[in-house]
């Protein structure tokens, strides 16, 4: 995925950006950049590769040589970012969260227009620059955001950092991925993350809405473009990708999965001795469920934090599993003899279940109950690049699906469906295939009052196929 911070301050911005960035960590590891402007520098840009290292240990070593009071920065998880274009609407460096699953037909009608791209990934198109490309073909930066809008098919939130020392905020057109405004004396920022501002002392000003655009000032803020009605916010930034301290449309992250947890739990007939969360992200939910259920709750796993990044994001299969295993430790003392039940955020493609339950077994436990945050991953995410799955069948849903009808595309709505015949047919062969005590998902209808937004605010394409625009 990716996550980005920006400010403009009456004075140096370099100590806010440099943390504030820095606090979008957990949403990629593949690359981290910073470009500051000042007057008498110019822009000062700086763009690392953070596979094999963190983003303060690339950065902190040549933050004297950003200047500026205003400047951008990223963590990402697809091309190498921020990219200074120079144009007739000047020169600006720009940073995106974007998924855009239509980037070859429009790289292709560009190269047509005579454009060029410089900037590759992986030779590869740089999405960020294609971007830049789309909104250099406006008049000015509102309409070049707005062509953006038009051609991409996907999603893209974006900051420009521009000559005049603001910076332009734009949240993609159906609000799928966040964009939060602080404030603080003498300056404003934009971020992914609202869980950058407390410790710098920023408080949250405003969430921007679908399609909205804003110019930041270090006093100020001018609104470019009004929000949007329809929203369509990803889901999973509650379920799995947001920072426990972090808000979204003005809902707690960890807010969000107690609720989903004690909500389960109380509805949970299982006999089990003790609720554990699987770290990171199945910690809240398991505390809930654990006051749902009124039982104890254990860490009979805990993580070992210092080395070890989230196990999602390497493009090597085997090289996932291996981290996903490295990094989380059980506790014998803690599981063995027990009725255990464990909380998790999701099972996608099923690899670190397998290994943790068969650890779980081998150290002892005498029941392994699973509870998973949210519904059945039944269709791969067009709009928001959460894993780095490439096709639907890399779903064990699928998989399974393929199994039973000989075809993963066939009855899908059935198998999505909560309580269906062939939905708990998937179900069981999931808890049979992993050796599970038993194996239950959160329903659609309660991981939707846990967020605590309209149905149709929120974006649950992966569970029940239902947004396709």
């Amino acid at each position: 995925m990716g996550g980005f911070f920006g400010t403009v301050s009456k004075s140096s911005c370099v100590t806010d950006l440099f943390y504030g960035t820095d606090y979008n960590s957990h949403l990629g590891t593949k690359r981290g950049g910073l470009a500051t402007y000042s007057q008498e520098k110019g822009f000062i840009r700086s763009i690392h590769n953070l596979e094999s290292t963190y983003f303060r240990s690339k950065f902190e070593g040549e933050l004297d040589k950003f200047k500026g009071n205003a400047g951008i920065g990223i963590i990402s998880d697809t091309d190498a970012q921020p990219i200074i274009i120079n144009s007739h609407l000047g020169r600006f460096a720009i940073v995106t969260v974007a998924k855009i699953s239509n980037i070859q037909e429009l790289e292709e009608d560009l190269l047509n227009q005579n454009m060029h791209f410089a900037e590759l990934s992986s030779s590869n198109t740089n999405q960020t620059e294609l971007i830049a490309l789309l909104i250099i073909q406006g008049r000015t930066f509102t309409e070049g955001i707005e062509n953006v809008f038009k051609h991409i098919k996907g999603s893209c939130s974006l900051l420009i950092l521009t000559e005049d020392g603001s910076i332009i905020a734009a949240r993609d057109q159906w609000g799928r991925t966040p964009v939060v405004i602080g404030k603080k004396d003498g300056a404003y920022a934009a971020t992914s993350e609202s869980s950058s501002f407390p410790n710098l002392d920023y408080e949250i000003e405003k969430y921007l809405g679908p399609g909205e655009i804003v110019r930041m000032y270090p006093d100020h803020i001018e609104q470019l473009r009004q929000p949007n009605e329809g929203m369509q916010i990803c889901s999973f930034l509650w379920v799995y990708y947001g920072f426990p301290t972090s808000c979204y449309e003005g809902k707690n992250v960890e807010e969000v999965r107690f609720t989903s947890g004690m909500k389960m739990g109380q509805k949970d007939e299982s006999e089990v001795d003790c609720a554990c969360g699987i770290p990171d992200s199945g910690v809240g939910m398991a505390l809930g469920y654990a006051e749902g259920k009124g039982v104890p709750y254990h860490r009979a796993i805990s993580k070992y934090t210092p080395t070890w990044p989230r196990s999602f994001t390497p493009s090597n299969q085997e090289m996932r599993s291996l981290v996903a295993k490295m990094k989380l430790i059980p506790n014998r003392a803690m599981l063995q003899g027990k009725r255990l039940l464990f909380c998790d955020d999701s099972i996608v493609r099923g690899t670190q279940l397998r290994d943790n339950v068969k650890i779980l077994y081998d150290y002892g436990a005498k029941e392994v109950h699973m509870r998973i945050a949210c519904p059945p991953l039944i269709y791969a995410c067009p709009f928001v690049g959460f894993s780095a799955s490439k096709n639907a069948l890399e779903l064990i849903t699928r998989r399974i699906i393929k199994e039973l009808e000989g075809d993963e595309n066939k009855n899908l709505e059935k198998y999505a469906t909560t309580g269906s015949p062939e939905y708990e047919k998937m179900v069981s062969i999931i808890a049979e295939r992993f050796g599970l005590t038993s194996l239950k998902f959160n329903t659609l209808e309660t991981l939707i009052e846990a967020i605590g937004l309209p149905k149709c605010k929120v974006c649950t394409h992966c569970f029940d196929g239902s947004s396709h625009f």
